[in-house]
C-alpha cells in the first residue's frame, strides 16, 4: 500500500521489523520490549539515547529538557496555559487553523486569551500576517503546520515573550534553528513514531515559570525533574521513536528536508498543471507536509478515491470538516509513493476530461 494518511503515518519498513522483533525478544534479553521495567536499566539507556538523538538532530543548546509524555496535542493545549498562564494574565495566539483554534479555545479556562493574528475569514488557506506582538504576554502560541488546510510557516515570529510551537506534523522534517522557541511540542504519530507519545521540548529557564500548583502528571517541571518516569511511561511507544530517530540520524535532517522539498514541489507541480485538480492553499504558505487539493467537478471526487483505492492508495482523504483530498508527506514516504499517486492522478484525469 502506498500510505498517505496524516496521521497515525507510515513508519519506515525497517523501522516497523525492527519493532516487531523487540516484541518477542529485545536486544537479545529474553523480554518483549513490552516488558521491560520502566525504571530498569535497560529503559533509562533508551530514554536517554532518546534524549540525546533529539537535541542532536535539533542542535540545541544545554538549556533544553526533552520530555517524553502521554495525551497527545490535546493535553498539550491545556498544559501548557496550565503551567504558564497565570491568573489576570493574557497568551497571545495566532489562529491558523482548526487546531490553533483548539488550542485557544482550551487555553481560555486558564486565563486570558488574545488572538494576535488570525486566518479564519480567509478560510485558513494561508499563514495569517501579524504585526505588533506584546511584550506583556505570558507567551505566543503557533502552530507551526496545519494538516487540515495544508498551510506552514516559513517565517516565525520575533518577540520578547516565551514562543512555544506546535510542530506535531512537522517536527523533524526540516532544518531550522529550534533554539528560538521556548518550548516545542509534537505527537509522535507524524514524523516520531507511532501514536501513543508525544515529545516536548522546553527550556530549562521557562520550568521555572510555574504560574500554579499543580499535580505532577500535568507539570512540565516535575515530569523534567524525574527525566519522564513519574509514572509509566510509553515504553514500546518510545522505543519506536528511538529507532526511527536513529534512522533520521543516519540520513541526516539536511538531506531530510531535501527529499521533502521534492516530493511537495513535484506533486504541487503536478496539481497546478491538472485540468481536473487544484491545490486549495495559498501559493507561498503551501505546507511540505500536507498537499490538500481537490477535483474542480466535485462530483468526481468520491470516483476518484475508489479509483485511487483500487490501485493500491490509502490515506488522501480530505479532513471531514473540508472534505476533498489530503496527501501526507511525511518523512516515511517514500519519493516512488508520490510518483505514483501522480501517475495514477493523471490517469484518471485523461480519462475524465475532455
Amino acid at each position: 500500500m502506498y500510505n498517505f494518511n496524516s496521521g497515525p503515518a507510515t513508519l519506515p519498513p525497517d523501522v516497523l521489523q525492527e519493532a516487531a522483533r523487540a516484541v518477542v525478544n529485545y536486544g537479545d534479553t529474553g523480554l518483549s520490549i513490552l516488558e521491560i521495567p520502566h525504571r530498569g536499566a535497560l529503559f533509562t539507556e533508551l530514554l536517554e539515547e532518546g534524549n540525546a538523538l533529539v537535541r542532536e538532530l535539533l542542535s540545541l543548546n544545554a538549556d533544553y529538557e526533552v520530555l517524553w509524555l502521554q495525551g497527545g496535542g490535546r493535553m498539550q493545549f491545556s498544559m501548557v496555559p496550565m503551567n504558564f498562564l497565570g491568573p489576570g494574565e493574557t497568551a497571545g495566539y495566532i489562529d491558523s487553523g482548526h487546531w490553533a483554534a483548539d488550542a485557544i479555545k482550551n487555553a481560555a479556562f486558564y486565563g486570558n486569551t488574545e488572538i494576535i493574528a488570525s486566518s479564519r475569514n480567509e478560510g485558513y488557506r494561508n499563514i495569517p500576517r501579524w504585526e505588533i506582538i506584546p511584550d506583556t504576554l505570558a507567551y505566543l502560541h503557533i502552530t507551526t503546520n496545519n494538516t487540515i488546510y495544508g498551510t506552514q510557516f516559513f517565517r516565525f515570529p520575533e518577540t520578547q515573550v516565551p514562543l512555544v510551537a506546535d510542530m506535531s506534523s512537522e517536527l523533524f522534517s526540516r532544518t531550522l534553528d529550534y533554539n528560538q522557541f521556548d518550548l516545542i511540542y509534537a505527537v509522535a504519530q507524524k514524523n516520531i513514531g507511532p501514536a501513543g507519545v508525544t515529545l516536548v521540548v522546553i527550556k530549562k529557564s521557562l520550568l521555572e515559570k510555574q504560574k500554579r500548583e499543580l499535580p505532577g502528571i500535568l507539570s512540565y517541571k516535575t515530569i523534567a525533574a524525574y527525566n519522564s518516569v513519574w509514572n509509566t511511561p510509553p515504553v514500546f511507544a518510545i522505543y519506536c521513536s528511538v529507532l526511527n530517530l536513529r534512522r533520521l540520524r543516519q540520513t541526516g535532517l539536511q538531506a531530510i528536508e531535501s527529499r521533502n522539498e521534492a516530493k511537495a514541489r513535484q506533486l504541487y507541480e503536478a496539481i497546478d498543471g491538472s485540468r481536473l485538480f487544484y491545490g486549495t492553499a495559498q501559493e507561498g504558505d503551501r505546507s511540505r507536509m500536507n498537499v490538500c487539493f481537490r477535483a474542480r467537478k466535485p462530483e468526481l471526487e468520491s470516483a476518484f478515491m475508489q479509483f485511487a483505492k483500487e490501485r493500491n492508495i490509502t490515506g488522501i482523504e480530505g479532513h471531514r470538516s473540508v472534505g476533498g483530498f489530503r496527501a501526507a508527506l511525511y518523512n516515511a514516504v517514500t519519493p516512488e509513493a508520490v510518483t505514483h499517486l501522480i501517475n495514477v492522478m493523471q490517469t484518471f484525469e485523461a480519462d475524465h476530461t475532455p
